[in-house]
């Protein structure tokens, strides 16, 4: 009998480790996966979507104390700033515009390892001298202060280049 229970908690552990291998092969297999669809973006009555629940998101406008991070202020040009906004975009790691208007940008940036996608926004109201922004993960609970800390760098090369 003990050679049967052997045999079969033998059988369970190769069975588990069969699934874990599996699934780590297909976040490799097929890395352009964004695993969700993004929903609720843009400006709504001059304001960026507020952040689910989750501890994944930030954003400039109307938020909770969990998910509020302070809009970028810029000094001088209004046009002068989001161009120069555009081109900062160009340099962070795995991040595209996907699109833009005269005072909206929609970025996506994408993970380096299993390639999870944030849905990266920013908006610029006529009536201010900010660059509101809301970056959110598609899925999961938490994303580890990736979301906060991209909108932080970027903030941080916009300080650099005196807008």
């Amino acid at each position: 009998m003990s050679s049967l229970l052997r045999a079969f908690s033998r059988l369970r552990a190769q069975n588990l480790f069969t699934v874990i291998f599996l699934t780590i092969s297909l976040c490799f297999a097929f890395p352009t996966l964004t695993w969700a669809e993004s929903s609720g973006l843009g400006v709504n009555n001059g304001a960026l979507a507020p952040c689910p629940a989750t501890n994944n998101c930030v954003v400039s406008q109307n938020a909770d104390v969990i998910h509020t991070i302070e809009p970028i202020v810029y000094h001088g040009d209004r046009n002068t700033a989001w161009e120069t906004l555009l081109k900062v975009l160009t340099v962070v790691p795995r991040t595209q515009v996907i699109e833009k208007t005269d005072n909206y940008i929609h970025a996506l940036s994408k993970s380096r390892i299993f390639k999870f996608v944030d849905d990266v926004e920013f908006y610029l109201p006529t009536d201010e001298a900010v660059i509101h922004i809301r970056s959110a993960s598609r899925i999961g609970e938490w994303d580890l202060g990736v979301n906060r800390r991209r909108i932080e760098q970027i903030r941080l090369a916009l300080q650099e280049l005196n807008i």
